[in-house]
């Protein structure tokens, strides 16, 4: 186990973590839906290894667990994980306690998959660089990240809640963000730090605010839909799901 401070600067945001976030909603359909569409681009990973950067919810690790022959999970919060470990027992995983930074293995992986991650953390050139050499050749690295330009951000800077698109909102700093990509900015971070971006897609095309999608008909189906739609509009839509190879 690497040394992580007693003091965990990262349990400060399990509050959103736990059953009945304000954050929940969306957070539950988003990381329920990207990680089949990464396993649809993968089509078979029976057996493959994956590493995997951040338990958060738990839901995304779920998801990818009966697909691979080797599962590695890193999260630097122990209560993150304890949140984990009390709901779950998984044989086949392996949960490491580390910051993504210090994080060392002479390990190699067909998969590595950043969920929602980069947003997070200090250097995002420094861990995709990192992590590049713990791929096996012919190795693939996918990506997840919220995305400042979906159309609901957008739709608040015309309305003039946002000033910026790029700003953080009261949602981003509860979350324990530090930036906002966008398709841009993430693919350049990509080409810049050595990789080829093969890939791109979008994650849930949100036009309204919750509060108001919830005043509709069949609003889970409608969610649902939004996500299906998305895929095709990942420069409007909340997130961003991106493959990337080293050449």
């Amino acid at each position: 186990m690497q040394n992580i401070p007693t003091m965990n600067p990262l349990d400060q945001y399990t509050s959103q973590y736990r059953d009945g976030a304000v954050t929940g909603i969306e957070n539950e359909l988003i990381l329920n839906w990207y990680p089949n569409r990464i396993l649809k681009r993968l089509q078979n990973s029976a057996n493959a290894s994956l590493l995997e950067l951040g338990l958060g919810h738990g839901f995304s690790t779920l998801q990818f667990n009966p697909h691979f022959n080797q599962h590695m999970v890193i999260d630097g919060s122990p209560e993150v994980i304890s949140l984990f470990n009390a709901k779950h027992c998984l044989d086949s995983l392996e949960i490491v306690e580390s910051y993504f930074e210090n994080f060392q293995t002479e390990r190699r992986f067909d998969v590595i998959v950043m969920g929602f991650i980069l947003e997070h953390v200090d250097d995002p050139g420094l861990i995709v660089r990192k992590y590049r050499d713990f791929l096996n050749p012919g190795g693939r690295m996918f990506i997840a990240v919220p995305n400042a330009k979906s159309l609901n951000r957008r739709l608040g800077v015309a309305l003039g809640k946002i000033d910026n698109i790029y700003d953080l909102n009261a949602n981003d700093l509860l979350l324990g963000h530090k930036r906002q990509f966008c398709a841009d900015t993430l693919k350049k971070l990509m080409l810049d730090n050595g990789y080829e971006v093969p890939w791109t897609e979008g994650i849930y095309l949100k036009p309204l605010p919750l509060h108001v999608l919830q005043t509709m008909p069949d609003f889970k189906e409608n969610l649902q839909a939004m996500c299906e739609v998305g895929v095709d509009f990942p420069e409007l839509c909340v997130g961003l799901l991106l493959e990337a190879t080293c050449p």
